[in-house]
């Protein structure tokens, strides 16, 4: 006969073993990629405020509607707070209604994307090309010309407005 206490024992690190496996997080796969910058975890704390430090090197999130960048309507360059490469330029930033800096399409060569199985959903996540940094997700909704939206964390990113030159 088993024992039920070895049985519940059993179940529990079963069940804690499908969870895990369900919503792992995708960090230690991003700890196993190499990057053009590489920083110590204490670097990237001593650059970052705490809430970028979340959502860049933690895959966190911003709360909806908070971020500045939402109503940035300027012509510019939106670049990734952790490494300034430039990520997304402002014409091709859209309204989405869902809260977040929304975009059809990043500039060439600046973004990655991997699987995301968090949460217990399958999404593509986004990150810096260069140094890792976690942006957000790309979803496929968006308008026309791509048909995609990128979805960012506007602490994840900093806004460059274009030079006006007087000609």
């Amino acid at each position: 006969m088993i024992d039920r206490r070895l049985m519940l024992t059993s179940l529990a690190g079963l069940f804690g073993f499908a969870a895990l496996r369900w919503f792992g997080a995708s960090a230690p796969a991003r700890a196993a990629e190499k990057f053009e910058v590489e920083k110590t975890d204490a670097e990237w704390r001593a650059q970052l405020t705490p809430e970028q430090y979340e959502i860049l090197r933690q895959e966190g999130t911003e709360r909806p509607w908070t971020s500045p960048l939402l109503k940035e309507h300027r012509k510019g360059t939106f670049a990734c707070a952790g490494c300034d490469l430039p990520l997304f330029s402002s014409d091709t930033k859209f309204e989405s209604g869902t809260g977040w800096p929304s975009f059809f399409r990043p500039l060439d060569n600046a973004v990655a994307t991997r699987e995301d199985r968090t949460f217990g959903m399958a999404r593509t996540e986004v990150h810096c090309r260069r140094c890792g940094g976690h942006l957000g997700h790309v979803f496929d909704d968006g308008p026309k010309p791509t048909g995609l939206r990128y979805c960012m964390d506007g602490l994840a990113l900093n806004f460059h407005p274009a030079s006006s030159s007087a000609t």
